[in-house]
């Protein structure tokens, strides 16, 4: 699999304590923050598009036990949210089935 083919995943935890594993779809900025689009479709991109739940996260750098960098991912609230959902939608036209999803959350 090529660099470009290379899906990223993460690992979380939902708020009931499940194990949860997310796409990396794509990072963006708005208002000078970075934040990152993810969805649940872990399984390639083939996974139909009404089954998939995105979510839009704030990325924070921190530094782990180990000293080394990493990224965090923090919820954003209700109202920054509808914001950032008119960003994908805006900037990310190409994307037309994630932005179809988008309009129906």
């Amino acid at each position: 699999m090529s660099e470009e083919e290379r899906i990223d995943i993460v690992e979380g935890i939902d708020e009931d304590g499940n194990r949860l594993l997310l796409r990396v779809n794509r990072y963006f900025y708005y208002n000078g923050e970075e934040y990152v689009l993810l969805s649940d479709d872990c399984d390639e991109p083939a996974q139909d598009i009404d089954d998939t739940t995105f979510f839009v996260m704030r990325v924070v750098e921190a530094v782990d036990e180990d000293g080394e960098e990493i990224e965090e991912f923090e919820p954003v609230d209700e109202d920054l949210m509808e914001a950032l959902i008119e960003v994908v939608k805006t900037n990310f036209e190409d994307d037309s089935e994630i932005i179809d999803e988008l309009d129906e959350e």
